[in-house]
């Protein structure tokens, strides 16, 4: 039996030898390859710290203590220690282990992590409780894979160090987040990394002090302001000192001697502190460390090479085909320009980082910052897209609202990963940006049935002036696009009538309008003609349309792959609410509850929104008016 397959809790790995600890390291990193060449998942940051993972639960008292980590992918070695070794098989599947931490799976998960940028702010708040209620345990944020390039890192950095609670924070600088890291505070990093000066300097004051006889003591006073000139001098700016941040490193995080001695001399002080860890993102991985490729894989894959055993005969995803045509509409446009948020390969934009980097930008993960400094070009006359994800632009909505709209500036957001995301699970689905954006005065809300009209609805946002949006979803495109040369723009504000029937209109969006045509086939089938129409644009809508529909139909059914609740049905009810109150609308879409990892296919089904569950919501409506006339 392996070291790992006797460890069912952190408990079993603290009589272990330090030489057997490494050996469950070198077990711990292959079990997790060989389980995520078959599941998929973010592979990359789980084998970074494999070493400090183990160090942790080593040192501290867990679960008593309490481990947070940030960026929930950090978390697969986390779940192997803790009880889950025998479920990970199961990682990111219909009921299996979450890719994320989750606080209903584990007593060990001490906070729900999917985003980037948690981990301080809610550590802090759980020290900040346990002094509260007079109890006792340490806590430990996680900070890792780019989260410093995040602006709640900092308000959380700031808070902690004035708050001079009992607050660890371990600082896993791998120089990566899911991009190589960018910025200011990565160089600041990479310089510390390479100044140990300071650190034996420091260590050698530190025992000279500790040795001095009493009647020397006066002059520890003097040797500290002398400390405190070296550091400046061999440190650039001391920036978490200067916080309040006691801080030790930096250490090699893949030295398991050196991770436990440091947060065994850490854990007995009582002030915050920050240790500063060095990990090698991907370390182990056989097809290569340290690239932005192996973040994360997709199941079946060759875990040699990285690549799928068997090859896509799909179309190529929506992701793929926006990247390629918003680089040949910047080769048209001198004025536009791409932003994004640490996502250049998760967004397509990795292209025209290539192709054009002076008009590329990776703001690092700060969705607030990329939309306001989007906004900031805008008032220069540059066309800004803004290419994030939905789930991760629900962090900037402030932005979008106070910086963007209300000043009605010229940008554009394309947002990836709209709708239902299968095995990312709730903390990335993309359910919520069609009310959100709904809600924002002066913004365009579109979303294309296929890759050709996604193109061609960019070509129109890019011609219009104002905010504009643009949702799409993780699939393949169900069409090959063309070039963008030979894509005209969408008349703005324009519906498309697909098939015209009587009594009942489906008002499809986007990945919908394929469903919808599907479901109407198989009604015809069955001697029930519907019509379907294309709305591509939700906001505005096309009046002419709507108009035309409410003479002639006594039910509109709209069906969106969001949530229903203040969604675009509910936007359009109202509207025919005070045109005609006669004509019903129905709206269908995801239900007000958590969907959780399972397949796209199975989620589609699981809410009704494939064409099955579409051509059932319809014939029971029409059943029921049949039984109501």
């Amino acid at each position: 039996m392996s070291l790992l397959d006797r460890v069912n809790s952190p408990a079993d790995i603290k009589s272990l030898s330090r030489d057997e600890l490494r050996t469950l390291a070198d077990e711990m990193r292959e079990r997790l390859i060989d389980v995520c060449s078959r599941t998929g998942g973010h592979i990359g940051a789980g084998l970074g710290v494999v070493e400090l993972t183990i160090a942790l639960h080593y040192v501290f008292d867990t679960p008593r203590d309490h481990l947070v980590w940030d960026v929930g992918h950090q978390g697969y070695p986390h779940k192997m220690l803790t009880g889950r070794r025998d479920r990970f098989e199961s990682l990111r599947t219909e009921g299996g282990l979450s890719g994320f931490l989750k606080r209903t799976e584990s007593e060990y998960d001490t906070f729900g992590a999917g985003h980037a940028g948690t981990a301080i702010s809610a550590g802090l708040g759980m020290a900040t409780a346990r002094d509260l209620t007079g109890l006792d345990f340490k806590v430990v944020s996680i900070l890792g894979d780019g989260a410093l390039t995040c602006g709640l890192s900092y308000e959380g950095l700031n808070n902690a160090g004035h708050s001079d609670r009992d607050f660890i924070v371990v600082l896993n600088d791998n120089e990566m987040s899911i991009a190589p890291n960018v910025g200011a505070m990565s160089k600041y990093l990479g310089s510390i990394q390479r100044n140990s000066l300071y650190n034996r300097v420091r260590e050698k004051l530190g025992e000279m002090l500790e040795n001095a006889p009493s009647k020397l003591q006066a002059v520890g006073h003097l040797v500290k302001r002398w400390e405190e000139s070296v550091k400046n001098f061999l440190t650039p700016g001391v920036l978490f000192e200067e916080l309040g941040l006691r801080y030790f490193g930096p250490i090699d995080g893949h030295d398991l001697d050196s991770l436990i001695e440091t947060f065994t001399a850490v854990r007995e002080l009582r002030t915050p502190r920050i240790v500063h860890v060095i990990t090698q993102k991907g370390k182990g991985f056989p097809a290569g460390e340290h690239v932005e490729k192996w973040h994360a894989l997709p199941p079946n894959h060759d875990p040699a090479t990285g690549k799928q055993r068997k090859a896509s005969s799909a179309n190529p995803a929506y992701t793929a085909v926006f990247g390629k045509g918003l680089a040949e509409l910047m080769e048209e446009d001198a004025r536009i320009v791409a932003i994004t948020g640490a996502m250049p390969s998760g967004t397509g934009t990795g292209i025209i980082a290539k192709s054009y980097p002076s008009r590329f930008f990776d703001v690092g993960i700060a969705e607030g910052h990329a939309v306001t400094f989007a906004a900031g070009m805008a008032t220069g006359g540059i066309v800004p897209v803004c290419a994030i994800y939905s789930t991760f632009l629900q962090r900037a909505y402030d932005n979008v609202i106070h910086d963007v709209a209300l000043q009605n500036l010229h940008v554009l957001f394309c947002m990836d990963r709209a709708g239902l995301v299968g095995e990312d699970g709730e903390t990335h689905m993309g359910l919520y940006d069609i009310p959100y954006m709904l809600a924002v005065p002066n913004m365009t809300v579109t979303a294309p049935k296929d890759a050709t009209e996604m193109l061609a609805l960019l070509r129109t946002g890019v011609g219009h002036a104002g905010p504009f949006s643009v949702r799409y979803p993780r699939d393949a495109a169900p069409d090959l696009a063309p070039p963008m040369r030979e894509v005209e723009p969408v008349q703005y504000g324009s519906w498309e009538v697909l098939h015209k029937g009587s009594e009942i209109a489906i008002l499809a969006v986007g990945t919908m309008v394929r469903n919808a045509v599907e479901a109407a086939q198989t009604l015809a089938a069955e001697g029930l003609d519907v019509t379907v129409v294309n709305c591509r644009f939700l906001k505005p809508h096309d009046e002419l349309t709507l108009n035309a529909l409410l003479a002639d139909h006594k039910v509109l059914v709209t069906v969106e792959e969001g949530v229903a609740i203040n969604g675009f049905g509910a936007y359009i009810a109202a509207i025919v609410e005070k045109q005609e109150p006669a004509v019903r609308v129905i709206a269908h879409g995801v239900p007000d509850r958590i969907i959780y990892a399972a397949s796209r296919a199975k989620q589609l089904a699981q809410t009704g929104l494939d064409a099955a569950g579409i051509a059932a919501k319809v014939r029971a409506l029409h059943e029921s008016e049949a039984v109501a006339g």
